[in-house]
């Protein structure tokens, strides 16, 4: 691995694909459980995966030298998992790879009572960040969205989170919700905000292709009111300490989401389990590999540990290197420095990049003491801004994972 690959952080993302059932607006890879989780069978299969990982590319040392900065286990329902079974995984991993002194492992919580019970358990395996998926606190709400919980199991759930010790959570909260007020938004920000979370992803409800709100959509507010609802709600969490640091990623404090910048900030990541990602950087000239693990699990299971589990392996041309950095770091209020990009790219900022001098024209850019960032206006038409990087000869499809996402 070359001296600027090693620079890079390296992260872990592992993927648990099972759910109690299959949220109406969810695309995520998961499956509703039918009987009991296979934790021991699945917990083995992760390792098999991750050892694959690590030891079948002649690319790649072995083991990775650099220290994991972050674990994250997604899904899909984690807390479906024992604190036993997570614990034992935690633990194989270490055996791996070397933690970084302060690593944060997050583990996403379903907040329904079953599995919360749970929470003192995973805390002592290790997990010192917790993302529950809340989405509402209000219960009309939560029915019409396929939710498993309650409002009152969602407050006391987290209540339990407090009691385990978890002092860095998450709560996963969206707006924009079929027939939903801008009152009523309003509302359930503030009542999430008087929680204190040290961190609050709040975003709006999309309506994607191939679940069931995409092919028969509910009745949403329009686009002025999502507007109203996003402006007052920021105004509300600024008010409140929480700085906007990404697109739907607010914090208080150094309490950011280690991982998920690590995906914005075009570091690598090892991504293990059903339908996981995966990025690593390599060499000189820069090479970026990116590899996907088979979706279904049973098919997973079936193959973890050997080259068969893998649905995609590419090398990415070095032409769709800016485009796929600038998808994820210009996500980032304070954008990325010009070092950064020619370090996970291999090009300098200025070396002809495709639709550079369009952005710039448009004023869509701030630029200044070697720092890129979307400006105001560039801000409020991201996407637009982003589809400028995209040259009309390149075919890319950057991996956004980010349970995300991310969270």
């Amino acid at each position: 691995m070359g001296r600027e690959a090693q620079q890079l952080p390296l992260a872990l993302y592992l993927h648990f694909p099972w759910c109690v059932r299959k949220c109406p607006y969810c695309d995520f890879n998961s499956h509703p459980l039918r009987g009991e989780v296979p934790e021991a069978e699945y917990v083995e299969a992760l390792l098999r995966d991750l050892d694959f990982e690590l030891q079948n590319d002649s690319r790649f040392p072995i083991p990775d030298s650099r220290p994991l900065v972050s674990i994250f286990m997604g899904g899909g329902t984690p807390s479906l998992f024992s604190d036993r079974a997570i614990g034992r995984l935690l633990e194989a991993v270490s055996r791996r790879l070397d933690f970084a002194r302060d690593i944060e492992i997050t583990l996403e919580a379903n907040p329904g009572t079953a599995e919360a019970g749970h929470f003192a358990g995973y805390r002592a395996a290790g997990v010192n960040r917790l993302s529950m998926g809340i989405q509402s606190l209000d219960d009309a709400q939560l029915r019409r969205l396929g939710r498993i919980h309650d409002r009152a199991e969602a407050l006391r759930a987290y209540d339990l989170a407090r009691r385990a010790g978890f002092d860095n959570v998450n709560l996963d909260l969206m707006y924009a919700l079929p027939e939903q007020a801008v009152a009523g938004a309003l509302a359930d920000l503030n009542e999430v905000i008087a929680l204190q979370p040290e961190h609050i992803s709040w975003y709006q409800l999309t309506l994607e292709p191939n679940t069931e709100f995409g092919l028969h959509p509910p009745p949403v507010p329009d686009g002025d009111s999502a507007w109203t609802m996003q402006e007052q709600g920021q105004a509300r969490l600024a008010a409140a300490g929480y700085v906007q640091y990404e697109v739907s990623a607010y914090a208080r404090g150094s309490r950011q989401s280690r991982h998920n910048r690590n995906y914005w900030e075009f570091g690598d990541y090892l991504g293990i389990g059903a339908g996981a990602h995966a990025k690593r950087s390599s060499g000189m000239p820069l090479t970026v590999t990116r590899r996907a693990r088979h979706k279904h699990p049973r098919t997973y299971l079936q193959h973890a540990g050997s080259d068969a589990v893998l649905q995609e392996r590419r090398v990415v041309a070095a032409a769709e290197l800016p485009f796929e950095f600038l998808m994820n770091a210009l996500r980032l209020r304070e954008g990325f420095s010009c070092a950064d990009f020619a370090a996970r790219t291999g090009r300098d900022w200025d070396e002809r990049i495709p639709g550079l001098a369009v952005a710039r024209a448009r004023g869509l850019l701030d630029e200044a003491g070697g720092r890129v960032c979307a400006s105001a206006l560039g801000w409020r038409h991201l996407n637009g801004l982003l589809t400028l990087f995209l040259d009309a000869g390149v075919l890319s499809n950057p991996e956004m994972s980010l349970k995300g996402g991310s969270e």
